[in-house]
């Protein structure tokens, strides 16, 4: 175990949030042949080992030295939840500093959808959102963010099945932890690694203009969605706070550079809630809005929360708001519902869980 200078330990390091160069240096450290890298990596990676047993190829000295002095998962299965389809299952995790964060696996017909989180709790404050009431805890780091895809990765490694996309719109806002997000995302892109390509994976934001343009750079090519859920400022300062800092003229000039310098579509989420942002001159407002833009609409019945300020919208009003925006040629889907029977929208099986306990 690593001592510090005054001779206690140091908290283990956690091995997902080693770089690929941190772990050589670690096992360099430890006086192992720089072939146990290439070994471990594919081992974590790859093989997608639960713990170093798992890793009979490697010497019984150095899988007791992982054991003791890293922390191989820094995932705890606190509740999992499944949707009486079978389609859908959610699990709680606890976190080594006791956070917890929440994580959900969707099964389509040729696809394996996760839902991950890049925070516990979340800062931003959407009224209608679960993780927003219940506050902000801290960012998460790269190896937890990853952790939460590998946990479902054995599950379905067993089922001969394999993770097909990812989405980061789970608890927290990714771009307020942009440096571990996407520290996250190579890990997963990684070839040697996980290799999941860039183009299945897609970050969900609020609206963070600063963190849209960031990301417009970068050489991954991350799908962007962008929570709108408005199309006036008046509006939307009110569902989504962090429009009065990043107001709707700022967030779309964002929108457009990302989409001038990557050449891919944006993806505009927008949660219908009844008689709050479903009109039909709300729909106008929004084609008047995204229209002409390399851009597609995604309409979310609002999955609610135990409070019942905002309920989902009638599916007559949903229909009819998808057909304004298709009668200005704005292409518009009404995401498919799922898990509605186990709380599948992030941190409401938290929220649950803590309403319970108390």
């Amino acid at each position: 175990m690593a001592m510090n200078e005054a001779g206690s330990p140091l908290h283990p390091p956690t091995l997902l949030d080693l770089s690929r160069s941190e772990l050589e240096q670690l096992l360099l450290s430890w006086d192992e042949p720089r072939f146990r890298v290439a070994q471990l990596w594919n081992g974590l990676y790859r093989r997608l080992a639960a713990g170093p047993d798992d890793l009979s190829d490697l010497p019984r000295g150095l899988r007791a030295r992982l054991a003791a002095d890293t922390i191989w998962d820094p995932l705890l299965p606190l509740a999992t939840i499944t949707s009486k389809d079978r389609q859908t299952r959610k699990v709680l995790f606890a976190l080594p500093d006791g956070a917890q964060i929440e994580a959900v696996l969707m099964h389509y017909t040729r696809r394996h959808t996760l839902c991950i989180s890049t925070q516990a709790g979340c800062a931003i404050g959407c009224p209608f959102c679960a993780t927003g009431q219940a506050g902000f805890e801290r960012n998460l780091s790269a190896g937890e963010i990853v952790a939460q895809v590998l946990f479902f990765a054995r599950e379905l490694a067993v089922a001969d099945q394999r993770v097909t996309n990812v989405v980061f719109m789970g608890m927290g806002e990714p771009l307020a932890n942009y440096d571990a997000t996407w520290a996250a995302i190579r890990r997963l892109n990684d070839p040697d690694g996980f290799g999941l390509g860039a183009r299945a994976m897609t970050v969900s934001t609020v609206g963070l203009a600063p963190g849209i343009r960031r990301m417009a750079g970068e050489p991954e090519q991350v799908g962007l969605a962008v929570s709108l859920h408005a199309a006036t400022d008046e509006l939307r300062d009110q569902l989504v706070p962090i429009n009065r800092r990043f107001p709707l003229a700022e967030l779309l000039d964002a929108c457009r550079e990302y989409i001038r310098r990557t050449h891919r579509r944006v993806t505009f989420e927008y949660a219908l809630m009844a008689g709050v942002n479903d009109s039909d001159q709300h729909a106008h407002q929004l084609a008047g809005l995204v229209g002409g833009m390399l851009a597609q609409v995604n309409l979310i019945p609002l999955n609610p929360t135990p409070d019942g300020r905002y309920a989902p919208s009638a599916p007559e009003r949903v229909q009819a708001f998808q057909r304004i925006l298709r009668q200005h040629d704005i292409a518009a889907t009404v995401r498919l519902r799922r898990g509605l029977d186990i709380q599948a929208g992030c941190g409401q099986l938290r929220l649950h869980q803590r309403t319970t306990a108390s």
